[in-house]
């Protein structure tokens, strides 16, 4: 299966900052956002509102958190969603094994390196950057 230029936009539109213990943590800036993660909404209506993520719209970028809901005119409870950007990650579900040895193991090789990593260009290896 060929990956078009659409399916790439909208797997990395869903992306969001980490809180400052996680920058230090893991020594990331920013990563994406998967159900179950606890995000702070930093900019908008919901300000300050902290809460799980239950639900993530790629197409449009945007988050369904819990205890984010606004009532309709009629009655009853509608769920806002707010876009990635607005939000910040403050704590990490990882409950994936995948994710656990990503974050893990490559932040380990950078803290203990502390150098950059780059990939080569003629052979496709990762290798120490002499910068």
């Amino acid at each position: 299966m060929a990956l078009n230029k659409e399916t790439m936009k909208t797997s990395l539109a869903v992306c969001s900052n980490l809180s400052d213990d996680l920058k230090k943590q893991y020594n990331k800036r920013s990563t994406g956002v998967v159900k179950g993660d606890t995000v702070k909404i930093v900019r908008g209506e919901y300000k300050g509102v902290e809460g799980k993520v239950e639900k993530i719209n790629t197409e449009k970028g945007k988050l369904s958190i819990e205890g984010v809901q606004r009532e309709k005119i009629k009655g009853g409870n509608v769920k806002v969603l707010i876009h990635a950007s607005n939000v910040i990650i403050s704590s990490l579900n990882m409950d994936d094994n995948y994710r656990k040895n990503k974050k893990t193991n490559g932040s380990k090789i950078l803290a203990n390196q502390k150098k950059r990593i780059s990939i080569c260009i003629v052979c496709y290896t990762w290798t120490l950057c002499k910068r």
